[in-house]
């Protein structure tokens, strides 16, 4: 048999969620970010060292059997519109514009001179591997579409802060290629638009647009007009560099640190956020630039895109805007789309996957669908019996028989538990291998899990796991005929639902859903079945088995380590129930 065809796939470009992802003759066999390794959400700065070791070792080669390494990040030719738009944009500022006229790559070229010494620890000759860049943004594309190719055409809409200039793709994919139709450049960004909103209510690029996200239901998107940020006339899009997005001198500046927005924005909204958020006029400013992000990323679409849209019945969508649930409900619902393909992992660790796939699509044999994204490392028992024993806090541990009838025993009891089980997920959400579970009917459970576990706001309601059975029942998903299996879409809920389960539903009605079937995760699906078969309810609370700040726990001495972080009692870990010792007064 000839040597497999082994891409290894790496994240983490402009320095922020570096990641890994392996394909061996054509097929998704690991996936994994940095930062469950490092223990820092995003791992900043970090390259994809222990992600890609990890990859390597769950698809069995070694460094020297790599064939290439696509890399999301490409050279952008000095005569392309991209360059010479963003310094014309930037005219404000010469040093910045000339600067991306005439050193514009250098990201691209200080990335690969990491990377050769990346290689070097992981063995990897550069002699015999090549070196696959993939443009950013069609990276983001690839791992909307070509990770489950189809012969169809799938129109694509990604939407990020910025790849190399592109901000914003639009175009297709068709029998495992990706076509452009129309790329709208930095600084013209929807995506560096909410970020700089984001900062001027207070919080961190990369953490907070989920915070103003989802406050927004709470404001009044009328009450004032942000509609100057952002112009789109049909064909141009033209973000007010004046107010958001701004570089150089123009940037608003406080305590020594530069923002993403300018003076002239704080002139007309008010000095940023100090008090709270829900306060006016700040819960409001979250709900206008919400519904402005939504209502130009759906004009966007259907202006490129409507026609392909109304003949497919189909949109896949993917970049850092992709983590917006909200956006993603009304990308939905755009007519004529009746699929909406969403990449669990849309941020930029999955163009690591998507870099792959790229890669991977121009080799002879074809890909093969991705089947799920539980595709990082997973732990034997004799290695969770070890981790008990090792760990400082001396926990109590006993092998189960059955660990499924055990967990359902304590959440019918009231008990909120962790739950570790088989490989862990890729992707910003915990799919039911690395959660903390509890019964959604119990009354304020979600002030209890906030009280042993999660510390966050009280607004901010929990998502929720349900069996494929019990999602017509509960999930009005208009025109669509596919239920989100990634927790990627915020759902209408039926009027049953909310009365039944008003801890997972949102103020706006809506709820983030994960709908688990039996040939995606049959060990999970096999727990909601037992709990529905014990109590009648099909459904439980699934949050992220982590503490607050931290990335989603990798392997059992993690686990143990957030088990006693918290207040919980208990943890499944493997077949093992985890518990704490007692407490013993000296005297």
């Amino acid at each position: 048999r000839s040597m497999p065809n082994i891409i290894l796939g790496l994240a983490g470009a402009i320095g922020h969620d570096p990641a890994a992802a392996l394909y061996v003759d054509g097929e998704l066999v690991a996936a994994c970010e940095e930062e469950r390794f490092v223990r820092r959400k995003h791992a900043r700065d970090e390259a994809p060292y222990l992600a890609a070791r990890a990859c390597l070792q769950m698809g069995g080669v070694r460094g020297q059997d790599v064939s290439q390494i696509a890399i999301p990040f490409a050279p952008i030719s000095l005569f392309t519109k991209a360059r010479w738009h963003y310094a014309y944009r930037h005219w404000y500022a010469p040093d910045r514009a000339i600067d991306s006229v005439l050193n514009g790559n250098r990201r691209y070229r200080r990335y690969r001179r990491d990377l050769s010494s990346l290689l070097d620890k992981l063995h990897i000759p550069a002699a015999t591997s090549q070196v696959v860049p993939v443009q950013h943004q069609l990276a983001h594309a690839a791992s909307a579409t070509l990770i489950n190719p189809q012969e169809l055409r799938t129109p694509i809409f990604c939407s990020d802060a910025k790849g190399e200039y592109s901000a914003i793709f639009l175009g297709y994919a068709e029998a495992g290629k990706i076509v452009r139709v129309k790329e709208f450049y930095n600084p013209d960004s929807l995506a560096g638009m909410y970020a700089a909103l984001t900062d001027y209510l207070g919080f961190e690029a990369l953490d907070g647009e989920f915070k103003v996200m989802g406050i927004a239901p709470f404001g009044d998107p009328e009450k004032y007009d942000l509609s100057s940020l952002a112009k789109f006339n049909g064909r141009r899009l033209k973000i007010n560099n004046h107010l958001v997005g701004t570089v150089g001198i123009r940037r608003y500046k406080a305590q020594s640190k530069g923002h993403y927005f300018s003076r002239q924005l704080v002139d007309m909204l008010g000095p940023r956020r100090v008090g709270n958020l829900v306060d006016d006029p700040y819960v409001h400013y979250a709900a206008a630039i919400q519904a402005l992000y939504e209502n130009l990323a759906v004009k966007i679409v259907k202006s490129y895109l409507g026609d392909m849209i109304h003949e497919t019945g189909r949109l896949a969508v993917a970049g850092t805007s992709s983590l917006n649930i909200r956006l993603n409900q009304k990308l939905g619902e755009i007519d004529g789309v009746k699929e909406l393909l969403i990449n669990p992992a849309s941020g930029d660790a999955g163009t690591a996957i998507g870099a792959a796939a790229f890669a991977a699509s121009k080799q002879t044999e074809p890909l093969k669908p991705a089947k799920h994204f539980f595709l990082g490392p997973k732990f034997t028992r004799n290695q969770c019996v070890e981790a008990c024993k090792g760990h400082r806090e001396k926990p109590v541990w006993e092998i189960l028989d059955d660990p499924h009838a055990k967990a359902v025993e304590l959440l019918k009891a009231g008990e909120v538990i962790g739950w570790f089980r088989g490989r862990m997920e890729f992707g910003a959400r915990a799919l039911g291998n690395r959660s903390i579970l509890a019964d959604p009917s119990q009354p304020g459970i979600a002030q209890r899990i906030n009280k042993l576990v999660k510390f966050r706001e009280s607004w901010r309601p929990f998502s929720a796991s349900l069996l494929e059975s019990a999602a017509d029942d509960y999930i009005d998903r208009g025109k669509l005929n596919s239920h989100d299996e990634a927790m990627a879409l915020s759902v209408k809920t039926t009027a049953k639902f909310r009365e039944a389960y008003p801890d997972v539903v949102h103020v706006d009605g809506t709820a983030r859903l994960q709908v688990v079937r039996d040939d995606n995760n049959a060990d999970f699906h096999n727990l909601l079945s037992q709990f529905a078969d014990a109590t009648g309810q099909r459904l439980l609370i699934n949050t992220a088995l982590n503490r607050p700040g931290e990335a989603l726990v990798c392997t059992p001495e993690e686990a143990i380590n957030a088990f006693h972080g918290t207040d919980l009692n208990y943890l499944i870990l493997g077949d093992l129930l985890v518990s704490k010792r007692e407490e013993v007064d000296d005297w």
